[in-house]
Protein backbone atom coordinates (compact mmCIF):
# COMPACT_ATOMS: atom_id res chain seq x y z
CA UNK A 1 0.00 0.00 0.00
CA UNK A 2 1.30 3.47 -0.86
CA UNK A 3 1.68 5.70 2.21
CA UNK A 4 1.30 9.48 2.38
CA UNK A 5 4.97 9.76 3.44
CA UNK A 6 6.07 7.89 0.32
CA UNK A 7 3.99 10.17 -1.86
CA UNK A 8 5.43 13.27 -0.25
CA UNK A 9 8.97 11.95 -0.63
CA UNK A 10 8.54 10.89 -4.27
CA UNK A 11 6.78 14.06 -5.36
CA UNK A 12 8.49 16.73 -3.30
CA UNK A 13 8.67 18.99 -6.38
CA UNK A 14 4.90 19.01 -6.78
CA UNK A 15 2.90 22.01 -5.72
CA UNK A 16 0.91 21.67 -2.51
CA UNK A 17 -2.50 21.60 -4.26
CA UNK A 18 -1.45 18.67 -6.46
CA UNK A 19 -0.18 16.77 -3.45
CA UNK A 20 -3.37 17.37 -1.48
CA UNK A 21 -5.48 16.21 -4.43
CA UNK A 22 -3.60 12.94 -4.73
CA UNK A 23 -3.85 12.39 -0.95
CA UNK A 24 -7.62 12.79 -1.15
CA UNK A 25 -7.78 10.34 -4.02
CA UNK A 26 -5.74 7.66 -2.29
CA UNK A 27 -7.55 7.99 1.03
CA UNK A 28 -11.06 8.29 -0.35
CA UNK A 29 -11.21 5.55 -2.99
CA UNK A 30 -10.57 1.88 -3.43
CA UNK A 31 -6.97 1.36 -4.50
CA UNK A 32 -5.98 -1.46 -6.84
CA UNK A 33 -2.31 -1.99 -5.86
CA UNK A 34 0.44 -3.06 -8.18
CA UNK A 35 3.30 -5.31 -7.20
CA UNK A 36 6.70 -3.92 -6.43
CA UNK A 37 9.25 -3.91 -9.28
CA UNK A 38 10.68 -7.38 -9.81
CA UNK A 39 7.94 -9.14 -7.83
CA UNK A 40 6.65 -10.82 -11.00
CA UNK A 41 9.81 -12.92 -10.83
CA UNK A 42 8.96 -14.24 -7.37
CA UNK A 43 5.73 -15.85 -8.56
CA UNK A 44 7.43 -18.59 -10.57
CA UNK A 45 10.63 -20.57 -10.93
CA UNK A 46 12.41 -22.06 -13.93
CA UNK A 47 12.63 -25.84 -14.10
CA UNK A 48 15.45 -27.97 -15.40
CA UNK A 49 14.37 -30.53 -18.04
CA UNK A 50 14.70 -33.31 -15.49
CA UNK A 51 12.04 -31.65 -13.36
CA UNK A 52 9.48 -31.13 -16.13
CA UNK A 53 6.05 -32.62 -15.35
CA UNK A 54 4.73 -35.54 -17.37
CA UNK A 55 2.65 -33.76 -19.99
CA UNK A 56 -0.68 -35.24 -21.04
CA UNK A 57 -4.04 -33.81 -22.04
CA UNK A 58 -7.29 -35.27 -20.71
CA UNK A 59 -9.26 -33.42 -23.42
CA UNK A 60 -7.27 -34.98 -26.25
CA UNK A 61 -6.34 -31.48 -27.51
CA UNK A 62 -10.04 -30.69 -28.17
CA UNK A 63 -10.54 -26.93 -28.27
CA UNK A 64 -6.84 -26.24 -27.79
CA UNK A 65 -6.29 -24.92 -31.32
CA UNK A 66 -9.17 -22.47 -30.81
CA UNK A 67 -7.71 -21.21 -27.52
CA UNK A 68 -4.23 -20.88 -29.02
CA UNK A 69 -5.67 -18.90 -31.92
CA UNK A 70 -7.41 -16.48 -29.55
CA UNK A 71 -4.16 -15.82 -27.68
CA UNK A 72 -2.33 -15.26 -30.97
CA UNK A 73 -5.05 -12.80 -32.07
CA UNK A 74 -4.63 -10.87 -28.83
CA UNK A 75 -0.85 -10.80 -29.04
CA UNK A 76 -0.97 -9.55 -32.62
CA UNK A 77 -2.69 -6.39 -31.36
CA UNK A 78 0.07 -5.59 -28.89
CA UNK A 79 3.06 -3.34 -29.72
CA UNK A 80 6.07 -5.27 -30.99
CA UNK A 81 8.22 -3.93 -28.16
CA UNK A 82 6.00 -5.51 -25.49
CA UNK A 83 8.00 -7.96 -23.37
CA UNK A 84 7.04 -10.94 -21.20
CA UNK A 85 9.01 -11.97 -18.13
CA UNK A 86 9.26 -15.46 -16.65
CA UNK A 87 11.44 -15.89 -13.53
CA UNK A 88 13.98 -13.37 -14.83
CA UNK A 89 13.88 -14.52 -18.48
CA UNK A 90 12.46 -11.89 -20.83
CA UNK A 91 10.88 -12.63 -24.21
CA UNK A 92 9.52 -10.37 -26.93
CA UNK A 93 5.95 -10.37 -28.13
CA UNK A 94 7.04 -11.94 -31.42
CA UNK A 95 8.79 -14.73 -29.56
CA UNK A 96 5.66 -15.54 -27.54
CA UNK A 97 3.65 -15.64 -30.79
CA UNK A 98 6.20 -17.97 -32.34
CA UNK A 99 6.06 -20.10 -29.21
CA UNK A 100 2.30 -20.57 -29.59
CA UNK A 101 2.41 -21.08 -33.35
CA UNK A 102 5.07 -23.78 -33.12
CA UNK A 103 3.08 -25.63 -30.47
CA UNK A 104 -0.12 -25.27 -32.53
CA UNK A 105 1.57 -26.76 -35.57
CA UNK A 106 2.88 -29.66 -33.48
CA UNK A 107 -0.44 -30.68 -31.91
CA UNK A 108 -2.03 -30.72 -35.38
CA UNK A 109 0.02 -33.89 -35.97
CA UNK A 110 -1.91 -35.66 -33.16
CA UNK A 111 1.25 -36.63 -31.25
CA UNK A 112 1.45 -39.48 -28.77
CA UNK A 113 2.23 -38.77 -25.13
CA UNK A 114 5.84 -39.84 -25.69
CA UNK A 115 6.22 -37.58 -28.71
CA UNK A 116 4.61 -34.70 -26.83
CA UNK A 117 7.00 -34.90 -23.88
CA UNK A 118 10.05 -35.31 -26.12
CA UNK A 119 9.02 -32.27 -28.18
CA UNK A 120 8.55 -30.04 -25.15
CA UNK A 121 11.79 -31.15 -23.52
CA UNK A 122 13.72 -30.41 -26.70
CA UNK A 123 12.18 -27.07 -27.66
CA UNK A 124 10.58 -25.39 -24.65
CA UNK A 125 11.42 -23.87 -21.28
CA UNK A 126 9.04 -24.73 -18.45
CA UNK A 127 8.36 -22.46 -15.47
CA UNK A 128 6.30 -23.34 -12.41
CA UNK A 129 4.16 -21.19 -10.15
CA UNK A 130 5.70 -20.95 -6.71
CA UNK A 131 2.33 -20.96 -4.95
CA UNK A 132 1.34 -18.55 -2.21
CA UNK A 133 3.61 -20.15 0.38
CA UNK A 134 6.34 -21.06 -2.12
CA UNK A 135 5.29 -24.70 -1.81
CA UNK A 136 4.43 -25.03 -5.54
CA UNK A 137 0.77 -25.57 -4.62
CA UNK A 138 -1.99 -23.69 -6.44
CA UNK A 139 -5.65 -23.65 -5.41
CA UNK A 140 -7.82 -24.19 -8.49
CA UNK A 141 -11.41 -23.04 -8.58
CA UNK A 142 -13.77 -22.83 -11.53
CA UNK A 143 -16.15 -20.43 -13.21
CA UNK A 144 -18.76 -20.78 -15.93
CA UNK A 145 -21.16 -18.86 -18.14
CA UNK A 146 -24.57 -18.60 -16.42
CA UNK A 147 -27.72 -18.47 -18.51
CA UNK A 148 -30.52 -16.33 -17.05
CA UNK A 149 -34.05 -15.63 -18.21
CA UNK A 150 -34.87 -11.95 -18.37
CA UNK A 151 -36.54 -9.03 -20.06
CA UNK A 152 -35.54 -5.76 -21.71
CA UNK A 153 -38.15 -3.96 -19.59
CA UNK A 154 -38.87 -4.00 -15.89
CA UNK A 155 -41.90 -5.91 -14.69
CA UNK A 156 -43.22 -7.62 -11.59
CA UNK A 157 -41.67 -10.86 -12.86
CA UNK A 158 -38.31 -9.22 -13.71
CA UNK A 159 -37.57 -6.50 -11.14
CA UNK A 160 -33.76 -6.79 -10.75
CA UNK A 161 -31.57 -4.71 -13.11
CA UNK A 162 -28.30 -5.63 -14.83
CA UNK A 163 -26.59 -2.25 -14.88
CA UNK A 164 -24.34 -0.72 -17.50
CA UNK A 165 -21.37 1.37 -16.37
CA UNK A 166 -22.63 4.42 -14.41
CA UNK A 167 -22.12 7.85 -15.93
CA UNK A 168 -20.63 9.27 -12.73
CA UNK A 169 -18.11 6.47 -12.11
CA UNK A 170 -14.53 7.77 -12.36
CA UNK A 171 -11.42 5.64 -12.85
CA UNK A 172 -8.04 7.22 -12.12
CA UNK A 173 -4.95 5.64 -13.68
CA UNK A 174 -2.18 6.51 -11.23
CA UNK A 175 0.53 5.55 -13.72
CA UNK A 176 -0.28 8.84 -15.46
CA UNK A 177 1.15 10.61 -12.41
CA UNK A 178 4.28 8.49 -12.05
CA UNK A 179 5.77 5.25 -13.40
CA UNK A 180 6.15 4.18 -9.77
CA UNK A 181 2.39 3.63 -9.74
CA UNK A 182 2.41 1.34 -12.81
CA UNK A 183 -0.79 -0.71 -13.16
CA UNK A 184 -2.34 1.09 -10.16
CA UNK A 185 -5.78 2.61 -10.38
CA UNK A 186 -8.58 3.80 -8.14
CA UNK A 187 -12.32 3.98 -8.72
CA UNK A 188 -14.75 6.48 -7.25
CA UNK A 189 -17.16 9.33 -7.91
CA UNK A 190 -17.00 13.09 -7.48
CA UNK A 191 -19.00 14.55 -4.61
CA UNK A 192 -18.63 18.22 -3.62
CA UNK A 193 -15.51 18.45 -5.80
CA UNK A 194 -13.94 15.53 -3.90
CA UNK A 195 -13.29 12.04 -5.25
CA UNK A 196 -14.95 9.56 -2.88
CA UNK A 197 -15.49 5.77 -2.98
CA UNK A 198 -18.22 4.60 -5.31
CA UNK A 199 -21.49 3.17 -3.98
CA UNK A 200 -21.23 -0.35 -2.58
CA UNK A 201 -23.64 -3.25 -3.12
CA UNK A 202 -25.92 -2.22 -0.26
CA UNK A 203 -26.08 1.35 -1.58
CA UNK A 204 -27.02 0.11 -5.05
CA UNK A 205 -29.33 -2.86 -4.46
CA UNK A 206 -31.01 -1.93 -1.19
CA UNK A 207 -30.84 1.87 -0.90
CA UNK A 208 -31.31 2.45 -4.65
CA UNK A 209 -28.62 5.15 -4.85
CA UNK A 210 -27.72 4.23 -8.44
CA UNK A 211 -31.14 5.23 -9.78
CA UNK A 212 -30.77 7.59 -12.72
CA UNK A 213 -27.00 7.17 -12.87
CA UNK A 214 -26.77 3.91 -14.87
CA UNK A 215 -28.94 2.43 -17.60
CA UNK A 216 -30.20 -1.15 -17.05
CA UNK A 217 -29.21 -3.47 -19.88
CA UNK A 218 -31.86 -6.00 -18.91
CA UNK A 219 -33.94 -7.17 -15.95
CA UNK A 220 -33.92 -10.60 -14.29
CA UNK A 221 -36.17 -12.41 -11.85
CA UNK A 222 -33.83 -13.56 -9.09
CA UNK A 223 -31.33 -11.51 -7.04
CA UNK A 224 -29.21 -14.57 -6.25
CA UNK A 225 -28.88 -15.43 -9.95
CA UNK A 226 -27.86 -11.81 -10.56
CA UNK A 227 -25.28 -11.96 -7.77
CA UNK A 228 -23.64 -15.03 -9.28
CA UNK A 229 -23.67 -13.36 -12.69
CA UNK A 230 -21.53 -10.66 -11.06
CA UNK A 231 -19.20 -13.30 -9.66
CA UNK A 232 -18.80 -15.09 -13.02
CA UNK A 233 -18.32 -11.82 -14.90
CA UNK A 234 -20.27 -12.73 -18.04
CA UNK A 235 -23.35 -14.65 -19.10
CA UNK A 236 -26.31 -14.98 -21.41
CA UNK A 237 -29.70 -13.36 -20.87
CA UNK A 238 -32.51 -15.12 -22.73
CA UNK A 239 -35.39 -12.66 -23.04
CA UNK A 240 -39.09 -13.38 -23.35
CA UNK A 241 -38.99 -11.97 -26.88
CA UNK A 242 -36.55 -14.68 -27.92
CA UNK A 243 -33.51 -12.43 -28.01
CA UNK A 244 -30.24 -13.57 -26.42
CA UNK A 245 -27.97 -10.94 -24.88
CA UNK A 246 -24.31 -11.68 -24.22
CA UNK A 247 -23.38 -9.54 -21.22
CA UNK A 248 -19.77 -9.05 -20.26
CA UNK A 249 -17.85 -7.35 -17.45
CA UNK A 250 -17.30 -3.66 -18.22
CA UNK A 251 -16.12 -2.35 -14.87
CA UNK A 252 -16.66 -2.46 -11.13
CA UNK A 253 -17.30 -0.06 -8.28
CA UNK A 254 -13.72 -0.54 -7.09
CA UNK A 255 -14.76 -1.98 -3.75
CA UNK A 256 -12.88 -5.04 -2.47
CA UNK A 257 -14.29 -8.48 -3.23
CA UNK A 258 -15.55 -10.30 -0.14
CA UNK A 259 -16.54 -13.97 -0.29
CA UNK A 260 -20.08 -14.56 0.94
CA UNK A 261 -19.15 -18.23 1.30
CA UNK A 262 -16.45 -17.29 3.78
CA UNK A 263 -18.93 -15.07 5.62
CA UNK A 264 -21.41 -17.95 5.91
CA UNK A 265 -18.67 -20.23 7.24
CA UNK A 266 -17.49 -17.68 9.80
CA UNK A 267 -21.07 -17.13 11.02
CA UNK A 268 -21.59 -20.89 11.42
CA UNK A 269 -24.32 -21.06 8.76
CA UNK A 270 -22.39 -23.48 6.54
CA UNK A 271 -19.38 -25.72 7.16
CA UNK A 272 -16.16 -25.45 5.23
CA UNK A 273 -16.54 -29.05 4.03
CA UNK A 274 -19.96 -28.52 2.45
CA UNK A 275 -19.19 -25.11 0.95
CA UNK A 276 -19.97 -24.71 -2.75
CA UNK A 277 -21.93 -22.38 -4.98
CA UNK A 278 -24.81 -24.85 -4.87
CA UNK A 279 -24.72 -24.89 -1.05
CA UNK A 280 -24.87 -21.09 -0.96
CA UNK A 281 -27.83 -21.07 -3.35
CA UNK A 282 -29.69 -23.63 -1.23
CA UNK A 283 -29.06 -21.71 1.98
CA UNK A 284 -30.27 -18.40 0.53
CA UNK A 285 -33.34 -20.09 -0.96
CA UNK A 286 -34.22 -21.57 2.42
CA UNK A 287 -33.50 -18.31 4.28
CA UNK A 288 -34.92 -15.53 2.07
CA UNK A 289 -34.99 -13.15 5.03
CA UNK A 290 -31.16 -13.24 5.08
CA UNK A 291 -30.58 -12.69 1.35
CA UNK A 292 -30.02 -8.94 1.46
CA UNK A 293 -27.64 -9.10 4.42
CA UNK A 294 -25.60 -12.00 3.02
CA UNK A 295 -25.31 -10.60 -0.51
CA UNK A 296 -24.44 -7.13 0.79
CA UNK A 297 -21.50 -8.58 2.75
CA UNK A 298 -19.69 -8.47 -0.61
CA UNK A 299 -19.45 -4.71 -1.34
CA UNK A 300 -18.00 -5.25 -4.82
CA UNK A 301 -20.41 -4.57 -7.68
CA UNK A 302 -20.00 -5.35 -11.38
CA UNK A 303 -21.28 -3.35 -14.35
CA UNK A 304 -21.82 -4.92 -17.77
CA UNK A 305 -21.79 -4.27 -21.48
CA UNK A 306 -23.21 -6.34 -24.31
CA UNK A 307 -21.12 -8.27 -26.83
CA UNK A 308 -22.04 -9.87 -30.14
CA UNK A 309 -20.75 -13.18 -28.83
CA UNK A 310 -19.39 -14.52 -25.63
CA UNK A 311 -18.23 -15.11 -23.10
CA UNK A 312 -15.28 -12.74 -23.47
CA UNK A 313 -12.30 -12.70 -21.11
CA UNK A 314 -9.70 -10.13 -20.15
CA UNK A 315 -8.02 -10.39 -23.57
CA UNK A 316 -11.29 -9.25 -25.20
CA UNK A 317 -11.32 -12.62 -26.94
CA UNK A 318 -13.90 -15.39 -26.62
CA UNK A 319 -13.09 -17.89 -23.87
CA UNK A 320 -12.68 -21.58 -24.69
CA UNK A 321 -14.39 -24.20 -22.55
CA UNK A 322 -11.87 -26.09 -20.45
CA UNK A 323 -8.95 -24.18 -21.97
CA UNK A 324 -9.16 -20.60 -20.69
CA UNK A 325 -7.55 -19.91 -17.34
CA UNK A 326 -7.92 -16.87 -15.10
CA UNK A 327 -4.75 -15.88 -13.23
CA UNK A 328 -3.36 -12.85 -11.43
CA UNK A 329 -2.15 -10.74 -14.35
CA UNK A 330 0.05 -8.68 -12.03
CA UNK A 331 2.23 -11.78 -11.58
CA UNK A 332 1.75 -14.04 -14.59
CA UNK A 333 1.97 -12.95 -18.26
CA UNK A 334 -1.31 -13.09 -20.15
CA UNK A 335 -2.09 -15.10 -23.32
CA UNK A 336 0.74 -17.59 -22.75
CA UNK A 337 0.60 -21.39 -22.90
CA UNK A 338 0.17 -23.07 -19.52
CA UNK A 339 -0.26 -26.58 -18.17
CA UNK A 340 -2.31 -27.55 -15.13
CA UNK A 341 -2.54 -30.60 -12.90
CA UNK A 342 -5.61 -30.63 -10.65
CA UNK A 343 -8.95 -32.48 -10.24
CA UNK A 344 -12.27 -32.56 -12.13
CA UNK A 345 -15.62 -34.07 -11.14
CA UNK A 346 -17.36 -37.12 -12.56
CA UNK A 347 -21.14 -36.78 -12.24
CA UNK A 348 -24.05 -39.17 -12.65
CA UNK A 349 -27.25 -38.71 -14.61
CA UNK A 350 -28.88 -36.88 -11.71
CA UNK A 351 -26.11 -34.29 -11.52
CA UNK A 352 -24.47 -35.64 -8.38
CA UNK A 353 -20.69 -35.77 -8.11
CA UNK A 354 -19.51 -39.36 -7.87
CA UNK A 355 -15.81 -38.69 -7.50
CA UNK A 356 -12.99 -36.30 -8.35
CA UNK A 357 -10.40 -37.59 -10.80
CA UNK A 358 -7.07 -36.31 -12.12
CA UNK A 359 -7.22 -33.44 -14.60
CA UNK A 360 -4.12 -32.48 -16.58
CA UNK A 361 -4.32 -30.33 -19.68
CA UNK A 362 -2.91 -27.40 -21.63
CA UNK A 363 -4.62 -24.06 -21.04
CA UNK A 364 -4.07 -20.40 -21.95
CA UNK A 365 -3.88 -17.45 -19.54
CA UNK A 366 -6.80 -15.48 -20.96
CA UNK A 367 -8.70 -14.03 -18.04
CA UNK A 368 -8.41 -12.57 -14.55
CA UNK A 369 -10.72 -12.03 -11.61
CA UNK A 370 -11.21 -10.04 -8.43
CA UNK A 371 -10.73 -13.11 -6.24
CA UNK A 372 -7.74 -14.44 -8.19
CA UNK A 373 -4.84 -12.93 -6.32
CA UNK A 374 -1.31 -14.22 -5.85
CA UNK A 375 0.71 -17.06 -7.39
CA UNK A 376 -1.32 -19.67 -5.53
CA UNK A 377 -4.70 -19.09 -7.23
CA UNK A 378 -6.14 -19.95 -10.62
CA UNK A 379 -9.67 -20.19 -12.04
CA UNK A 380 -10.60 -22.61 -14.84
CA UNK A 381 -13.41 -21.75 -17.26
CA UNK A 382 -15.86 -24.66 -17.64
CA UNK A 383 -18.22 -23.24 -20.31
CA UNK A 384 -21.99 -23.36 -19.81
CA UNK A 385 -24.63 -25.96 -19.07
CA UNK A 386 -25.33 -28.32 -16.12
CA UNK A 387 -21.87 -29.92 -15.96
CA UNK A 388 -20.13 -26.56 -16.16
CA UNK A 389 -22.22 -25.18 -13.29
CA UNK A 390 -21.56 -28.23 -11.11
CA UNK A 391 -17.82 -28.28 -11.85
CA UNK A 392 -17.38 -24.54 -11.36
CA UNK A 393 -19.53 -24.41 -8.24
CA UNK A 394 -17.72 -27.23 -6.47
CA UNK A 395 -14.12 -27.01 -7.68
CA UNK A 396 -11.65 -26.04 -4.96
CA UNK A 397 -8.74 -28.40 -5.41
CA UNK A 398 -5.01 -27.96 -5.07
CA UNK A 399 -2.71 -28.67 -7.97
CA UNK A 400 0.25 -27.36 -9.93
CA UNK A 401 0.53 -24.68 -12.60
CA UNK A 402 3.25 -24.47 -15.27
CA UNK A 403 4.09 -22.02 -18.07
CA UNK A 404 5.65 -23.09 -21.36
CA UNK A 405 7.81 -20.88 -23.59
CA UNK A 406 9.83 -21.70 -26.70
CA UNK A 407 13.59 -21.72 -26.15
CA UNK A 408 15.55 -18.89 -27.74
Amino acid sequence: MITMFQIAHRFSKWTLPCLLLLCLILQGCSHQPSLEPGSRETGMKKLSPGDYPLFSDDMGFDGLAHALGKSIDYLSRLPEDRSFTFAGDTFSRNHIVESLEKFLAFISTAPTKTELNAFLAAHYHVYQSSGNDHDDTVLFTGYYEPILSGSLTRSEKYPYPIYALPEDLVTVDLSMFSSEFAESRIVGRVSSRTLVPYFDREDIDIKGLLAGKAAPIAWVSDPVDLFFLHIQGSGKICTESGQTLHVHFHGSNGRPYRSIGKALIESGKLSREEMSMQAIRTYLKNHPEEQEKVLSSNPSYVFFKTEEDGPVGYLEEKLTTGRSLAVDRRIFPMAVLSFIQTKKPLIDGEGSIQQWVDCSRFVLNQDTGGAIRGPGRADLFWGNGPYAEIAAGNMKHEGRLFFIVLKQ
